[in-house]
C-alpha cells in the first residue's frame, strides 16, 4: 500500500516510518521543514506546512494515497489550553483539510486519525464503548477531530494511545524515560507522581497495531496500549532496575506537587481487548518496552 503519513519529523512519525517501511509499505513521510527521519529511512520525504489548504490539497494530489495516517498534531496539553486558537488550528482544521483532500480523490482512501484517551473522563481503563468527555481544552480538540473523520470519511478508523514511549535518536526529543534516565544517571534527585494510574504505550506497539488497521483496512475506533496499570513512580523505579541505577534520588509525590493549568485523569488507561481480538495486537510489558527503550 501507498501510505501517507503526517507529523513524519515527530516521535511517533519517526518511528512509524522506518515501521511501515520495513513492513514493505510504500511511505510518503510528511512534515513541517526538513526531514530529521533517520537516513535508514530511504522511501519519499514531501515537506509540507498542513495549516495551509491548498499545501495539503497539493500534497495529497500528488502522492496519491492508499491509506493517510494523520499523526500530527498540537500535543501539549498546557499549550493548547493557552493557545486554543492554534491548537485548533493545528488539530482540527489541519484535519479537515487532509479529509477533504482525500476526499477529493477518484479513488476510496483508507483515513486513520491517531487520537488520546484524553478525549475520555477520569476513572478508567476505558474501552472503545465509553462515551468521551475530555478532562481539558487539547482533549475537546482531539475529540472534534474524532467526530470530524467521523462524519467525513466512509472509510476510517480512530486510534487512542496513552503515555507513549520508547527510543530516541538524533533529532528526535526524548520523553519521560529518557528524562528518568538522564537524572539517574547523574545523580540528580527528581520527584515523581505516585498517585496516577496510567497503562503506558509503548511506540512499536503502536506502530504495529497502526500496521495492522491500515493491512486489514479496518474500520472504527481502536484503544491501542499496554496492559498494565502503573503510575509513573513505578515507571521511573523500572527504568532505575533496566539500567541497575540507585532509585533513591527518586521520591514518589503527589500530582498536587506540581500545580498544573489543566486538569489530567487521576486514573487513566485504556482496555484493549478490542485490539487484541481483531488486531492480534499483543503489546510487551512495561518492563520489555523500557528493555527495548533505553537499548537502541
Amino acid at each position: 500500500m501507498k501510505i501517507l503519513v503526517t507529523g513524519a519529523n515527530g516521535f511517533l512519525g519517526q518511528h512509524l516510518c522506518l515501521y511501515l517501511q520495513q513492513a514493505g509499505h510504500e511511505v510518503i513521510a510528511t512534515g513541517r521543514g526538513n526531514s530529521r527521519l533517520p537516513a535508514t529511512f530511504v522511501q519519499k520525504y514531501a515537506a509540507a506546512d498542513l495549516t495551509n489548504a491548498t499545501e495539503v490539497h497539493a500534497l495529497v494530489q500528488q502522492t496519491q494515497p492508499d491509506v493517510i495516517i494523520h499523526s500530527a498534531a498540537m500535543s501539549k496539553p498546557d499549550e493548547c489550553h493557552v493557545q486554543r486558537e492554534a491548537c485548533l488550528l493545528h488539530n482540527v482544521e489541519v484535519t479537515r483539510y487532509l479529509t477533504d483532500a482525500a476526499n477529493s480523490l477518484n479513488k476510496p482512501v483508507h483515513f486513520i486519525y491517531v487520537s488520546t484517551d484524553f478525549v475520555l473522563p477520569d476513572n478508567g481503563p476505558h474501552d472503545e464503548t465509553v462515551t468521551p468527555a475530555p478532562l481539558n481544552f487539547y482533549g475537546e480538540s482531539k475529540l472534534q477531530s474524532e467526530q470530524l473523520v467521523a462524519s467525513a470519511m466512509k472509510h476510517y478508523a480512530i486510534i487512542r494511545p496513552v503515555f507513549m514511549y520508547g527510543a530516541v535518536w538524533e533529532g528526535l526529543r526524548g520523553g519521560f524515560v529518557q528524562w528518568v534516565r538522564q537524572s539517574l544517571e547523574q545523580g540528580k534527585p527528581i520527584k515523581v507522581v505516585n498517585d496516577q494510574l496510567r497503562t503506558p504505550t509503548y511506540v512499536g506497539d503502536i506502530c504495529q497495531g497502526l500496521e495492522a488497521i491500515a493491512r486489514l483496512q479496518k474500520n472504527g475506533i481502536y484503544h491501542l496500549s499496554g496492559k498494565e496499570e502503573i503510575t509513573p513512580y513505578q515507571m521511573a523505579l523500572a527504568v532505575a532496575n533496566e539500567l541497575q541505577l540507585d532509585s533513591a534520588v527518586i521520591t514518589p509525590v503527589t500530582a498536587d506537587t506540581f500545580p498544573e493549568i489543566v486538569q489530567r485523569a487521576k486514573k487513566a488507561g485504556l482496555i484493549i481487548r478490542k485490539a487484541e481480538q481483531e488486531l492480534a495486537f499483543a503489546p510487551v510489558g512495561f518492563a520489555a518496552g523500557i528493555k527495548e527503550s533505553l537499548s537502541a
